[in-house]
């Protein structure tokens, strides 16, 4: 199960990703983001319980941003288009 962890990404992540959207396209860029949450971290694999579950979301969610390919950037990953983070995350 998702969980609450998920879900409250889910809220907190997506307006970032909302951009100049259009109103009536946000719930499906929260419903594809929620999406991706349970394929590839909450249910990927069977976790031994909660805690090892959740634990497990930071670098997932890490390698999502900063390591996975992105088709519509040409195979570079997301974070190659924020270029106002602070040190840490360059």
């Amino acid at each position: 199960m998702v969980g609450g962890a998920a879900g409250a990404v889910g809220v907190v992540a997506a307006p970032r990703a909302w951009g100049g959207r259009q109103r009536r396209e946000r719930p499906q860029i929260v419903e594809r983001f929620n999406r991706t949450l349970v394929q590839g971290w909450a249910y990927r694999r069977q976790y031994p319980s909660e805690a090892a579950r959740r634990a497990a979301f930071s670098p997932w969610l890490h390698w999502y941003n900063h390591h996975r390919p992105h088709t519509a950037l040409g195979g570079r990953p997301p974070i190659t288009r924020c270029t106002n983070l602070p040190e840490p995350y360059t």
